[in-house]
């Protein structure tokens, strides 16, 4: 009517984000852990200056993987109170949070993995232990504004990569 133009829906589209197929290898740290990473993280020290807190960066998703350790000196208890309330500080802003109990037997490594689905701050965290010397957990967070529709391809990537996290620690012998 007054422009005569004629204007047609767009037809539906999806966001194509291809992300290289992740190959791992080990993390060398003067820790008393080991974990395999993605060959894409640049490993950085965390501004806590702890040598077994680090920051796993991806420059290409803007996104870190932050990793932090504590050991266990009876403490276990605060420990996991602390690594189970960290997901519950998104609950304002997350649709939902799935926690999956992790338990292998093998390493001698127990926790949890939650998944934060939302425009909460972080998408992911984790924290596994072996009950008795230590106890490390991790977040996802990206340097950009939480939209969950934007950065979900992204947020399963490295969703993936902590779950490798997860299935590869190891721990040091402790010698007291």
């Amino acid at each position: 009517m007054g422009c005569e133009k004629s204007y047609q829906p767009k037809p539906k589209g999806f966001l194509a984000l291809d992300y290289p197929e992740a190959e791992y290898k080990k993390i060398q740290l003067p820790c008393p852990y080991t974990f395999e990473i993605n060959k894409q993280v640049e490993v950085k020290a965390s501004v806590t200056n702890n040598p077994c807190w680090v920051d796993l960066e991806y420059p290409a998703l803007k996104g870190t993987i932050f990793i932090t350790y504590r050991p266990v000196r009876d403490n276990l208890e605060a420990l996991l109170i602390d690594g189970q309330k960290l997901p519950l500080q998104h609950t304002i802003k997350a649709d939902e949070i799935e926690g999956d109990t992790y338990i292998n037997k093998k390493n001698n490594t127990y926790g949890t993995f939650y998944e934060v689905k939302g425009d909460a701050a972080s998408q992911a965290q984790f924290y596994i232990t072996d009950s008795v010397n230590h106890f490390l957990t991790g977040s996802i967070y990206f340097k950009t504004q939480p939209n969950y529709d934007s950065i979900v391809p992204a947020a399963n990537y490295l969703a993936n990569d902590i779950r490798r996290i997860m299935e590869s620690t190891k721990w040091a012998e402790i010698q007291e």
